[in-house]
């Protein structure tokens, strides 16, 4: 599957929306990915997390668990862990911190992919491979539906992306006058100050 295969399948689900917007990361962007719309569609999210799972394998060969950070990366990481015939777990944030929970366990030495939804700066995903590690995972690489850096994200492992993007993202206090004209829209991905 190809980046342009990628973006179909956001283009074919409305979920690839140009405008202002607020990232999860806050920075602001011209460009957002509405994933839910994608993965709402289980034969669509299927096709993608496939796709990943093969090129994961076809990377850094087999591996043993698929861990992903809550909310966002849940459900990409079951259907990737799925793929790849592993057990699939999640982080989630306690007392600020990711951590593993409700009984999820590593044992020593399995080697994990870490999986994402999409990668902005990276900050989600070194979080995540950091709770990991604590937890005594061998993280051998990270992987996401699309990497909308362009390949600048720097998640401290070898990440693989079904897409790569070059999207600019920028502070709230460095918007280029053309994206600081737009009424900003709020898809979701970090909730407005009313």
């Amino acid at each position: 599957m190809t980046s342009e295969d990628v973006l179909n399948e956001f283009r074919a689900a409305h979920a690839l929306r140009e405008g202002h917007f607020v990232l999860s990361s806050g920075l602001h962007s011209p460009v957002f990915l509405q994933k839910n719309l994608v993965f709402m569609d289980g034969a669509r999210c299927a096709r993608l997390c496939q796709a990943l799972a093969e090129k994961i394998v076809a990377t850094v060969g087999p591996v043993d668990v698929a861990i992903s950070p809550a909310v966002g990366g849940i459900i990409p990481g079951y259907e990737t862990a799925k793929h790849l015939k592993v057990r699939s777990m999640y982080v989630e944030r306690e007392d600020g911190a990711f951590k593993l929970r409700r009984g999820f366990h590593i044992a020593p030495g399995e080697k994990v992919v870490m999986v994402e939804d999409i990668v902005t700066t990276g900050l989600s995903s070194r979080e995540c491979i950091a709770a990991i590690r604590e937890a005594g995972g061998d993280v051998v690489a990270a992987a996401c539906i699309v990497d909308r850096s362009g390949g600048r994200a720097d998640v401290g492992v070898p990440l693989i992306a079904l897409a790569t993007l070059d999207v600019p993202a920028y502070p709230a206090d460095s918007l280029p006058p053309e994206l600081a004209a737009l009424p900003v829209e709020d898809p979701g991905s970090r909730r407005l100050a009313k």
